[in-house]
């Protein structure tokens, strides 16, 4: 593979970030170089708890956000791809809005570990 694959997971024990880089609410963009390629995601905080996902729209394979870091919904309560309208569950990844209804986003294990976010 060439530095520019485009991959889909990512070893454990990464070190992402501290909890409070990311704003409750919120979420943050990661991409990840790696000898196969880049891996690009972005985890999605709520209070103490984080969820994280592949930066990838099930219906056109193109990374879900226009301007960086902006995933979510204007209330925050779905993740939104910016550029077909498709509308997704922060805590399960699911599709429940627009054109890719019942599929899923692919989910990138974080969980936070004193105090950083860091790949599971």
């Amino acid at each position: 593979m060439s530095d520019t694959a485009r991959l889909t997971a990512t070893p454990a024990g990464v070190r992402l970030a501290p909890l409070e880089a990311i704003v409750d609410g919120r979420a943050r963009n990661f991409v990840l170089q790696m000898k196969a390629g880049r891996f690009h995601g972005f985890v999605v905080r709520r209070g103490r708890e984080v969820a994280g996902y592949v930066d990838r729209c099930p219906h056109a394979g193109v990374p879900l956000a226009q301007k960086l870091d902006d995933y979510l919904t204007p209330s925050g309560d779905l993740i939104a791809c910016s550029w077909h309208g498709a509308l997704f569950r922060i805590d399960d990844g699911t599709c429940v809005g627009g054109p890719c209804v019942g599929q899923a986003l692919t989910t990138w294990p974080v969980r936070v570990i004193e105090g950083f976010v860091t790949t599971a």
